[in-house]
């Protein structure tokens, strides 16, 4: 089981780890990979796989229930990890994320090999409902922390714009919007983003393979650690507890046990960059929550 479903996922990052080595992908090829994995392929799939959803599948109000309260939950005791052991401002965005912001491009890819088309399509949904919740939170935080000599008009201005102008928000209001509307798509259409869609996830797990690097972890290890306890233990621990609250049960359940153990996302780096927060130590961070996590990943699936 874990071999299986694991295995082809975790192969294609270290296939990217070695493509970057032997010098056949560069920098400018990864940055170009993540803008169109991120901007164009990912949200076609994304939109794909919702706009196609049944409308019952919109109907697993527990899943989203436990989501939400979890993330909130990991949110809430991050912050009084920052305060109280005095984490800088400079690294308390970064951190903060790192926490609970996930890497979607891995958990579609193993919904994909665990749990076929349908598992697909409630961790698009998950995310559709999720995503901005999770945004709110991280631009928030990373302004507040990292942006104290602005007007708190202009750290929600940045907030907003954050949210409005996210493709992955964009693709998964659309398709929630469409399957509401309509019913499926014209075969046409359904093939050209079945196969458009089909770049997403080897271009973007070779992109992650691409960008690891250990270097950032020797230098923040104590701190890259902490945040992938939060992510990888602390996290998955709270989620469970609120599935089982809700009464979440079968193939929604695996799904919700897919998203909690996941590691943080790529866009914590991203994020950092763009509002002056510590992007080593968001390199540090994605680097060990991608290596820690097929261990958690492992025991969800042996669960």
């Amino acid at each position: 089981m874990v071999l299986n479903n694991l295995f082809p996922v975790f192969a294609l990052i270290l296939f990217g780890v070695l493509l970057k080595r032997w010098r056949l992908t560069n920098d400018v090829f990864l940055k170009t990979a993540d803008k169109l994995t991120y901007y164009i392929f990912f949200p076609l799939l994304l939109f794909w796989k919702i706009g196609g959803a049944s409308t019952v599948l919109f109907s697993n109000a527990g899943l989203y229930k436990a989501a939400l309260c979890a993330v909130v939950a990991v949110y809430v005791l991050s912050t009084i990890f920052i305060i109280l052991f005095k984490v800088p401002d400079f690294q308390a965005g970064t951190f903060s994320q790192s926490c609970y912001r996930f890497n979607g491009y891995i958990g579609v890819a193993i919904a994909l090999n665990w749990l076929g088309d349908e598992g697909i399509k409630h961790f698009a949904i998950l995310m559709g409902m999720i995503i901005p919740v999770i945004n709110v939170l991280c631009v928030s935080t990373l302004a507040w922390f990292s942006g104290k000599h602005l007007l708190p008009a202009k750290r929600l201005a940045q907030a907003a714009k954050a949210v409005i102008s996210n493709p992955l928000i964009l693709a998964c209001i659309g398709g929630i919007l469409y399957a509401n509307l309509w019913q499926g798509f014209p075969p046409f259409i359904d093939n050209a983003l079945k196969l458009s869609s089909a770049v997403a996830l080897p271009l973007a797990l070779l992109s992650i393979g691409g960008a690891l690097t250990l270097t950032t972890v020797r230098d923040h290890f104590k701190m890259s650690l902490v945040s992938s306890i939060f992510k990888l233990m602390i996290l998955p621990a709270v989620g469970y507890l609120f599935l089982m609250v809700f009464g979440v049960s079968g193939l929604v359940l695996k799904v919700g046990l897919i998203f909690f153990a996941l590691p943080t996302s790529s866009a914590v780096h991203i994020l950092s960059s763009q509002l002056n927060s510590d992007t080593d130590l968001a390199a540090a961070s994605i680097a060990m929550s991608t290596m820690l996590s097929f261990f958690s990943l492992s025991i969800v699936l042996l669960l």
